[in-house]
C-alpha cells in the first residue's frame, strides 16, 4: 500500500520507513529493492546510517548512499563490485548513475521520498524525481514523509501513488513540539552579536544550532565565535562535501557544542543532544521556522527556541507562525528557568575549557550579507 504521511518533527518518521522497508525486503544478489531519495547530502548520510543501524541483524542486506561532491567513479565502481539492496541518495547523483546504466532500478519494490514537500516544490528537483520514478517498475510501494504537507503539495505527491493511505495533521497546531519553549527578542541588526554573546554565556545548553540566512553570514559568524574561543563549527553549501560530512559527524558525535548553519541542516537532521536553537536570522516562512526549531525538543524531550526579530519582515513571519500554529511566542524574559528547556546535565557529555569566553569583537562586528 502506498503511504503519504505527515507527522511533527522528531517523532520517528525515519524509523517508520526504515523498519517497514527492511521488514519487507527479500534480498536478491545484484538487485536494488528499495530507493530512498532526500534533498540534502547530510540527510542522505543520516538515513543510510539508520538503515545500517536497524539492519545489524540482517547481514544479507547491503545498503549504500550516493550523493554529489564525491567522485562518480567511486560510486560506479561500488555498484559494479557489490550492488546494494537499499540505495539512499540525492536526486542529481541517483539520476546520473541511472542514466549511465550503472544503477539498475527495474527491480525496485519500494520508492521513498523523505521531506517530500521540499523535493517536489522545487521544479528542478521534481523533474529529477519524476525521471527517476519512471525508471522504476509500475508495481511498487511508494511512501512519502514530511512534517509540513500543504494542501497545495498533497495532490502533487498523490500523482506518484495509487490510492494511498493518507495521514495528515490537518490541525496544524498539533505540529508544534510540546516540550519546546519558544521566545523572540526584538533588537536591531547591529545588536545581534552582543545579544548572542549574552545568550551563549547565560544559557545551559548541551548543543546549540544557530541558523543564519546565507553562506557568507554562516562563515563570518563562525569565524567570530572561533576567534572568541567559543567551540563553534559551521556547515553550509559552499564547503567541499568531504568537509561538510566531517563537520556533521563532528557535531553529531558531540565533539563541538555550537553549530552555525544555513537551512542546509534545517530539515530532517537529527542531533539528539541539541536542546537550543537560535534563529540569528529569521527564516523566510512559517514552514522553515517549524523545521528549524524542530532540531531541538525532539521525541518529547525539552528544548528552547529563540528568534531574533530585527525588521518588519521578521515580525510578519513571526506573526504567521503564531497565527498558523496557534502558538503564543513571548518575548524572552530576563531570567529563564533552566528546567523548562534542559532535560539533563550538559556535563554528562561535554567539558568546557576554562578560558574566558568573551565576545568583545562580536559587539561591534556583524557578519556580511551574501547569497547562499
Amino acid at each position: 500500500m502506498d503511504v503519504i504521511c505527515q507527522a511533527k518533527s522528531g517523532m520517528g518518521k525515519t524509523a517508520v520507513f526504515v523498519l517497514s522497508t527492511l521488514q519487507q525486503i527479500e534480498p536478491v544478489a545484484g538487485q536494488v529493492a528499495a530507493l530512498v531519495l532526500c534533498h540534502t547530502r547530510e540527510l542522505a548520510y543520516q538515513i543510510c546510517h539508520e538503515f545500517e543501524r536497524f539492519s545489524t541483524y540482517l547481514p544479507d542486506i547491503r545498503i549504500a548512499v550516493f550523493y554529489g561532491g564525491v567522485s562518480i567513479k567511486i560510486h560506479k565502481d561500488m555498484l559494479k563490485n557489490e550492488c546494494p539492496h537499499v540505495v539512499v541518495g540525492t536526486p542529481g547523483r541517483i539520476l546520473n548513475l541511472a542514466r549511465d546504466k550503472d544503477l539498475g532500478l527495474k527491480n525496485v519494490r519500494h520508492f521513498i521520498l523523505d521531506e517530500c514537500d521540499k523535493m517536489l516544490e522545487s521544479l528542478d528537483m521534481r523533474r529529477d524525481v519524476q525521471e527517476i520514478f519512471k525508471m522504476t517498475p509500475h508495481d511498487k510501494q511508494v511512501m512519502m514523509f514530511s512534517a509540513t504537507l500543504s494542501k497545495e503539495i498533497r495532490p502533487v505527491c498523490k500523482k506518484f501513488m495509487q490510492e494511498p493511505m493518507e495521514i495528515y495533521v490537518d490541525d496544524e497546531t498539533k505540529l508544534t513540539l510540546h516540550g519546546l519553549v519558544q521566545h523572540y527578542i526584538l533588537l536591531k541588526e547591529g545588536e545581534k552579536n552582543r545579544k548572542l554573546n549574552d545568550l551563549l554565556d547565560a544559557l545551559d545548553f548541551n548543543q546549540v544550532v544557530i541558523f543564519v540566512k546565507s553562506v557568507n553570514r554562516a562563515a563570518e559568524l563562525n569565524k567570530l565565535l572561533e576567534e572568541c574561543n567559543f567551540p563553534s563549527i559551521c556547515i553550509h553549501s559552499g564547503m567541499a562535501q568531504e568537509e561538510r560530512l566531517k563537520r556533521y559527524k563532528n557535531f553529531k558525535e558531540g565533539q563541538s557544542r555550537i553549530l552555525v548553519a544555513t537551512d542546509l541542516v534545517g530539515r530532517g537532521i537529527d542531533i539528539e543532544r541539541v536542546n537550543i536553537v537560535i534563529n540569528y536570522d529569521m527564516p523566510d516562512s512559517a514552514d522553515t521556522y517549524l523545521h528549524r526549531v524542530g532540531r531541538a525538543g525532539r521525541f518529547g524531550t525539552k528544548g528552547l527556541a529563540i528568534t531574533f526579530v530585527s525588521s518588519a519582515g521578521d515580525s510578519d513571519v513571526l506573526n504567521q507562525v503564531q497565527s498558523r500554529f496557534e502558538v503564543d511566542i513571548k518575548e524572552l524574559p530576563e531570567q529563564i528557568d533552566t528546567s523548562t528547556y534542559n532535560s539533563c546535565n550538559p556535563c554528562e557529555w561535554f567539558w568546557f575549557p576554562p578560558e574566558e569566553l568573551s565576545l568583545s569583537r562580536l559587539e561591534s562586528t556583524s557578519p556580511r550579507y551574501g547569497k547562499g
